[in-house]
């Protein structure tokens, strides 16, 4: 099923009589299976494409939902501007194939190591459409900041991961790309020592844009903007944080951090791979229980781990102030291991009820996320 148009998608969800598989692109496919007899007929928005609105004199952008996330980054390039939030593409890591799409990074809430300074997808996100269980065609936001009224469902819909409604169009306020970048790079470093410097340098007022650890144990510190800026913020903050320190050019620095944003230390290895998110100050308590091969992003409030395959990292990791999502793993492994942490009763009924509002006859995406 591939709609080529709003009108099109809401028949075709309005007629359907089995829960239905909503895809983009294809490239994240990490959730559990599709519940349901009948189920699993895929829909997908792949002709749900093309930029409505390009104003980059007011940084906004309003994109139909399939459009191309390389098609989108190609036109904000021409401009000297960019998506804030860095979204990962997960193809490498999970080994799927197809074209990362711009619903499946909104579904899916991606970001990547710019998180730390300019939050997540929807934080950037102004405005969606989409098209609910019932098949009715639902707006909500627009083309400015402050303007939504009543329930803010541009929020809700970012990381629904289709199970609320079929994204069809989306708007986004985007930022300036800067003029250049550098990185600077420690020697290995204990994980507590490790989110000890990260901590410090997000604590410096020099703005740094990306604060992680690959799996070779040194933390890489990102600066962005003008050269002169770069260059000067750079002195300053190995003056302030001491010690030995490598300095990336630009080309070597886009090169690392799409390696940290993608995960690539992980692509290709055999194993489980987890995403933990915890405050920082908790980073290396966990990162020794694990007891694994470990990348850490966020200045250490994001951990990825590379387990054995069929581990349950939530046991061995026991009770923490966060939560831990199974991201790559066999089909045997997610029937018996929850994909998605379990939620507190009352957050549970919350989400329950829901959807039960937005599709109230289980036939988006019924029970991947269970």
């Amino acid at each position: 099923m591939r709609p080529e148009s709003e009108q099109e998608l809401s028949r075709m969800v309005r007629d359907s009589v089995a829960p239905l598989r909503i895809q983009g692109g294809g490239t994240r496919d990490m959730c559990g299976p599709v519940a349901g007899a009948g189920a699993g007929a895929v829909l997908s928005t792949a002709g749900l494409s093309g930029i409505t609105l390009y104003d980059a004199g007011a940084l906004t952008l309003v994109v139909r939902a399939g459009t191309a996330l390389a098609d989108v980054d190609t036109a904000l390039a021409r401009e000297g501007q960019r998506l804030a939030f860095e979204p990962m593409d997960m193809r490498a890591l999970l080994g799927t194939e197809g074209v990362p799409t711009v619903g499946g990074m909104v579904a899916s809430n991606a970001a990547g190591p710019r998180r730390v300074q300019a939050g997540a997808c929807r934080d950037s996100l102004i405005g969606v459409r989409f098209v609910d269980g019932t098949g009715a065609i639902v707006k909500n936001g627009g083309r400015v900041m402050k303007n939504v009224t009543g329930y803010d469902l541009v929020k809700l819909m970012a990381g629904s991961w289709g199970t609320l409604g079929v994204m069809t169009e989306c708007a986004f306020k985007l930022l300036p790309a800067p003029e250049t970048q550098a990185t600077l790079r420690s020697a290995p470093l204990s994980a507590q020592d490790a989110v000890r410097v990260m901590s410090a340098a997000l604590g410096t007022p020099y703005e740094v844009s990306g604060a992680a650890v690959g799996g070779d144990g040194c933390v890489c510190l990102r600066l962005e903007g003008f050269a002169r800026q770069v260059a000067y913020r750079c002195a300053q903050l190995q003056a302030v944080l001491g010690g030995a320190w490598q300095v990336l050019d630009a080309p070597e620095s886009v090169a690392l951090w799409g390696k940290i944003r993608d995960v690539s230390e992980f692509a290709g290895r055999a194993g489980d791979v987890w995403r933990v998110s915890v405050a920082p100050s908790g980073a290396a308590a966990l990162v020794a229980r694990a007891d694994c091969p470990v990348v850490m992003d966020w200045g250490g409030g994001l951990l990825w781990f590379l387990t054995p395959e069929g581990v349950d990292l939530r046991a061995r990791l026991g009770a923490f102030a966060g939560h831990a999502t199974l991201v790559r793993a066999s089909q045997a492994t997610r029937a018996r291991i929850a994909v998605f942490p379990p939620q507190p009763a009352a957050l549970a009924k919350i989400a329950q009820g829901l959807r039960m509002k937005f599709d109230p006859r289980g036939v988006l995406n019924p029970g991947i996320m269970a």
